[in-house]
């Protein structure tokens, strides 16, 4: 019999990995892509009306509390250490501190959610009263609903490593998730000035 001598054998290479080497890796930078896509809509949407309006926000409609705005986006900014923490454990598979970084993730994750929670109940507009409310309620709702996707997600892995064999590949995939978690934080940034700070100064 005849090799053919562009065969490959790829048996003996690995299954599993870090980063490129993981198909979920691939799978979670496809769905940042996605989901920034939908909040850049939401930017551009708000940046479109803003222009077409004489004035944004209309005569008389309140503006978000400034404040309330503020704490929101820097409890975002510190939670990205216990993120950075866990991306640093799970690298290493250090079981104990993965379990650890979890718990303290899942806990700083359920705050941003009942902070988030407030912040859109809080809101001195109705979604269907302007074209502003309706912007400022589409882009808050669309990047909560990432907030608390990825808080299901994260107490979902606490589970899986606390009670669940536990394999290298569910390290990678922890990692991958502290990576889409700095997704969902800084992408928040350039919407809170645009929500928040914007309509104050221009």
């Amino acid at each position: 019999m005849i090799r053919n001598p562009k065969t490959i054998d790829a048996s003996a290479l690995p299954t599993e990995g870090f980063g490129v080497a993981s198909p979920t890796w691939w799978g979670t930078l496809g769905f940042m892509f996605i989901e920034g896509s939908s909040l850049a809509l939401c930017a551009m949407a708000y940046a479109y009306l803003s222009r077409r309006s004489p004035l944004w926000p209309p005569s008389g409609t309140p503006l978000p509390n400034l404040a309330f705005g503020t704490v929101v986006a820097a409890g975002l900014l510190v939670s990205l250490v216990p993120a950075f923490l866990l991306n640093r454990a799970a690298k290493r598979m250090d079981r104990a501190a993965v379990l650890r970084m979890l718990l303290i993730g899942t806990a700083v994750e359920a705050l941003l959610v009942m902070l988030r929670a407030y912040e859109l109940y809080a809101l001195p507009m109705r979604w269907d009263g302007t074209a502003y409310g309706s912007t400022v309620w589409f882009t808050l709702g669309a990047h909560s609903t990432l907030l608390l996707l990825d808080f299901g997600e994260t107490l979902v892995f606490g589970v899986l490593l606390l009670l669940g064999p536990v394999e290298k590949r569910h390290f990678a995939d922890v990692a991958d998730s502290a990576m889409y978690w700095f997704f969902i934080v800084l992408i928040w940034l350039p919407l809170y000035f645009m929500l928040y700070v914007s309509p104050r100064i221009f």
